[in-house]
């Protein structure tokens, strides 16, 4: 198991190592720099002082050395669109804003999902599995921007019941939490309901019946938790999607979270940003996929580390 662990660990820092480095050279690629409309009207001297502070003077594999060199000593560097704005410190507030809105609306989703999904398989062509996929069909299909103008319509507008954006108070989180729940129910009750049904018909299934045990007893025993090793898979990649998916949500809500930061620094060539946040991205999911990895292993024991 420790020899596993460390190899994991050893690929995730290889992986870092690639997303950084193409991440710098793509962002090089882009025609223009994000100091050339801001320092047009500037004189010389101060656009080569610019320049120069943010090491845009010196050669490009220069420029990418001093990169690899602040990640390694946890430098992330200073916004160059807004001056005197950390990196790190950017993500350290937005971060929780997105976490709170997507985090809740991640959590709800499962469970309604999950739920949802163990009742399409237990009635399966029946008319609750009918509604699940109906529901589910509509999550799938259904824009988050159309979801999100017709909730904003009809509660906001229509109704008045709720506001139609902003953030900080309970009751601006109960719209964007629903339209960034709804595509999680989705998805989660199509999984579950696919899951279960494949592992209904196991032989260790067929055999806990044929001595007995109650339907009730297979299903939260044996055939649940064998059925949620799809689920955790997508709760991995879920999370991740808490910060870099809900930007069109965040943009529509006025929801300042780090997905809307992140897209407006693309737009504006903020390279140390976009960098930046692009590296706590690829943490947050290179380390989401090496929980998922040990949690297999507690909730299927068939699950088991080999070697290579």
């Amino acid at each position: 198991m420790v020899k596993y662990a460390l190899k994991r660990i050893g690929y995730m820092f290889l992986t870092l190592f690639a997303i950084a480095t193409i991440t710098f050279f793509l962002m090089r690629s882009i025609p223009g720099d994000p100091l050339a409309s801001m320092a047009r009207t500037l004189p010389e001297q101060t656009k080569a002082n610019y320049y120069a502070k943010y090491g845009l003077d010196k050669p490009l594999f220069t420029q990418y050395l001093l990169y690899m060199k602040g990640l390694v000593t946890f430098d992330l560097g200073e916004s160059i669109v807004f001056p005197g704005r950390s990196v790190a410190g950017e993500i350290a507030r937005t971060s929780p804003v997105s976490a709170s809105v997507g985090g809740t609306a991640l959590i709800i989703g499962t469970l309604i999902g999950v739920f949802l999904g163990v009742i399409a398989a237990l009635k399966k062509n029946q008319w609750p599995d009918y509604i699940v996929m109906f529901i589910a069909i509509l999550g799938a299909t259904i824009p988050v921007f159309v979801l999100a103008s017709v909730m904003q319509y009809f509660f906001a507008v229509k109704l008045g019941v709720l506001p139609a954006s902003g953030y900080g108070k309970p009751n601006q989180m109960i719209l964007p939490v629903i339209v960034l729940s709804f595509g999680s129910i989705a998805t989660y009750a199509r999984y579950i309901k696919s899951s279960m049904l494949d592992t209904l018909n196991q032989d260790y299934v067929l055999t806990a019946r044929a001595k007995g045990l109650s339907e009730r007893k297979i299903i939260t025993r044996h055939v649940l938790r064998n059925s949620l090793i799809p689920a955790i898979t997508i709760f991995s990649s879920s999370i991740v999607g808490v910060f870099t998916g809900a930007f069109v949500t965040e943009k529509m809500f006025s929801i300042p979270g780090i997905g809307f930061y992140y897209v407006t620094s693309i737009n504006n060539q903020d390279y140390s940003m976009v960098m930046g946040t692009t590296v706590f991205y690829a943490v947050l999911f290179i380390v989401m996929q090496l929980i998922v990895d040990f949690v297999y292993m507690i909730v299927d024991p068939r699950i088991r580390v080999t070697s290579d």
